[in-house]
């Protein structure tokens, strides 16, 4: 079983930049596709950026594009969401999980093993 740690999130002024980790446990991770979502309160959770095992194919969110760069080191079981130029509407608790199985790369259900999240607040 697969376990994802998020990190790297916090408050941090309009324009401004994080950059989120998610470290993944076992010795797998390199065979996964991952990814990245967010849940701003009283929404959905929503799909922000995947990519395939070895970081050659990347998805992006259109709210996101150009902004948010999805990387990962497999060697260190690490998945990355650099995020810059921060919106307001950015805030959210952004998670990662694992691809499982075949189908699209922005759709939710097609994710498991969520982690516990990171809390994103962009604020003026």
């Amino acid at each position: 079983q697969v376990q994802l740690v998020e990190s790297g999130g916090g408050l941090v002024q309009i324009g401004g930049s994080l950059r989120l980790s998610c470290v993944a446990s076992g010795r797998t991770f390199s065979a996964y596709a991952m990814g990245w979502f967010r849940q701003a309160p009283g929404k959905e959770r929503v799909f922000v950026a995947s990519t395939d095992s070895i970081g050659s194919i990347r998805y992006y969110a259109d709210s996101v594009k150009g902004r948010f760069t999805i990387s990962r080191d497999n060697d260190k079981n690490t998945l990355y969401l650099q995020m810059n130029s921060l919106k307001p509407e950015d805030t959210a608790v952004y998670f990662c999980a694992r691809k499982v199985g075949t189908g699209s790369y922005i759709y939710p259900p097609n994710f498991g093993s969520w982690g516990q999240g990171t809390q994103v607040t962009v604020s003026s």
